[in-house]
């Protein structure tokens, strides 16, 4: 690391509307005051937790580089101008952590090939939460983002990793897009083996959380809305 270079602080946010120091550290407050350049994923969003942590912050001063799924991989490039500037700058994500299923970890790696400090700061992770609540392996786990959207193909990947769960004692963590949320919870139940244990955790850190973690056959008999709530879904076979 270069002397000169500003550090790159990866800011972790909110995942919902309670109260936000009830979740994150004061410490944050203190990087956002001084830090004007961001890369985010939502400029909306990123401005309106900016101004929640830092009221007194001014929003003309903020400098934004948008960093989503429409981003060139040509544009990267010039997105940490900044810290080669000698001045810090803040990553935020629209999944809590940064980098953590989120696009923000390509400008990570640009940071280190670019020898750019990174320092991590603490904050709530839905998918760490989830696999703490949840009573399963937190030995060895593995994260497998989205499924197949496709019912047949869906349905031969759960079944895949059921099996690889069954087969490394691992737990298998996916999400889904949390209007199709309790089609995932039919298909789960209609698939997956009886006996094996599936943890639905949603709504992390507010007052509507919901953890529970139950064998197949016993969440055919409960009824739960997922409908539009952010759900991690955790399976294991033993």
């Amino acid at each position: 690391m270069k002397p000169d270079f500003g550090k790159l602080y990866l800011i972790p946010t909110d995942l919902g509307e309670d109260p936000v120091w009830e979740v994150l550290p004061s410490s944050i407050k203190k990087i956002i005051d001084l830090t004007n350049d961001y890369i985010v994923e939502n400029e909306k969003s990123a401005r309106r937790f900016i101004k929640k942590i830092h009221p007194e912050k001014s929003q003309p001063s903020l400098e934004l580089k948008i960093l989503n799924k429409f981003t060139l991989t040509s544009e990267k490039s010039s997105f940490l101008d900044a810290c080669k500037e000698g001045r810090p700058m803040g990553l935020l994500s629209e999944a809590g952590c940064p980098a953590i299923a989120d696009p923000g970890s390509d400008i990570v790696m640009l940071a280190h090939q670019n020898k750019i400090q990174v320092v991590p700061l603490v904050g709530p992770s839905s998918i760490i939460m989830a696999l703490m609540g949840s009573g399963m392996n937190g030995q060895s786990f593995a994260f497998n983002g989205y499924l197949p959207i496709d019912k047949n193909e869906r349905k031969i990947e759960l079944k895949r990793l059921e099996k690889l769960s069954n087969d490394q004692n691992q737990s298998q963590m996916f999400i889904e897009t949390p209007y199709r949320n309790n089609k995932m919870l039919e298909d789960l139940c209609s698939t997956l083996h009886p006996q094996t244990r599936l943890c639905v955790a949603c709504d992390l850190t507010l007052a509507t959380e919901y953890i529970k973690t139950y064998n197949v056959k016993d969440w055919k008999h409960i009824k739960v809305d997922l409908h539009k709530r952010p759900a991690i879904f955790i399976i294991h076979k033993d």
